[in-house]
């Protein structure tokens, strides 16, 4: 028998607690660290792997995902849709700024009913989105990465330049998160029907073993489901690559616990419509099926 793919993402976390090098990181709590590692899922079947031996969320990830197609880079929209992962940075921004000790639903609660509250302490800065849709060159041109990816998937589909990337150097310091997963890359194959086969490599530079590998592989997945769809392809491969991989030093137990316990079947996943265009998705048309996974673990975010 086969063995389950998510024993790849257990045996990175086992190699990162029994050989990862001991550093202290940006945030101060200190990391188990360990330079190169791939992960390959196969979506050709609809599988949407979506971790099982601790339950994930992927429809937070899904709509993280939505978000950064859309080019926004305000918190308010993410709140919206009552999505919480993004807040740690402005709110510690504007605590460090004005020395009020706002609690994090009442900051919440001001960006989504003050606009101008949102515009002045809501942005994150150029991070992903705005990379990927309106990336501006020297001569102030905007390039949508995503449009030209599809594009070039329907023109000439075996280039070996389609890909984006969000690593903008001249913008780097002022977003409050340098990309971590920023680099993806398509490659088609054929199939045995001879329909196109789309697979997609994301490489991550910085990888939270606990938080964010899991959360990542799912925005992934779901690009890789939609972007196929919009070229009338099948998605094929997701490899997952990441450059530095770590555990925070907080995340040892979870990492334990989560080591102790047996996969499960990966869910399945269908896109329920197909939009006019990659704009047009919500995450009603997200129908996974079949996830069934071990209860939550619990992990603080590192900021």
């Amino acid at each position: 028998m086969a063995r389950h793919p998510e024993y790849q993402y257990l045996d990175l976390l086992e190699h990162l607690l029994e050989k990862g090098d001991r550093r202290i990181d940006r945030t101060g709590v200190g990391t188990l660290s360990s330079f190169g590692a791939m992960m390959r899922f196969d979506l050709s079947d609809g599988t949407f792997p979506v971790f099982t031996t601790k339950r994930v969320f992927w429809k937070t990830a899904v709509k993280e995902m939505l978000w950064f197609l859309t080019g926004q880079t305000n918190i308010q929209s993410l709140l919206r849709e009552n999505v919480r992962i993004w807040t740690d940075w402005p709110l510690d921004k504007y605590r460090k700024a004005t020395g009020e000790e706002i609690s994090q639903e009442d900051f919440e609660a001001r960006i989504l009913s003050d606009d101008a509250f949102a515009l002045k302490w809501g942005d994150l800065g150029p991070v992903y989105g705005k990379q990927w849709r309106r990336w501006v060159d020297a001569q102030g041109n905007e390039h949508d990465q995503i449009a030209t990816v599809i594009e070039t998937l329907k023109k000439n589909p075996a280039s070996r330049r389609i890909l984006f990337h969000g690593w903008n150097v001249g913008e780097l310091d002022r977003m409050a998160l340098p990309p971590c997963h920023m680099v993806y890359q398509f490659h088609t194959s054929r199939t045995g029907d001879d329909k196109l086969r789309l697979s997609m490599l994301c490489f991550q530079r910085s990888g939270d073993g606990i938080l964010g590998v899991p959360f990542n592989q799912i925005g992934a997945a779901a690009l890789l489901s939609m972007i196929a769809q919009q070229v009338d392809m099948v998605p094929g491969e997701l490899i997952w690559m990441g450059g530095d991989a770590h555990l925070y030093l907080n995340h040892i137990e979870a990492a334990r616990t989560q080591l102790s316990r047996e996969p499960r079947p990966f869910p399945k996943l269908r896109l329920l419509r197909r939009p006019d265009s990659i704009d047009g998705y919500t995450i009603d048309d997200f129908e996974v099926t079949g996830y069934d996974p071990h209860p939550a673990i619990e992990a603080p975010v590192a900021v």
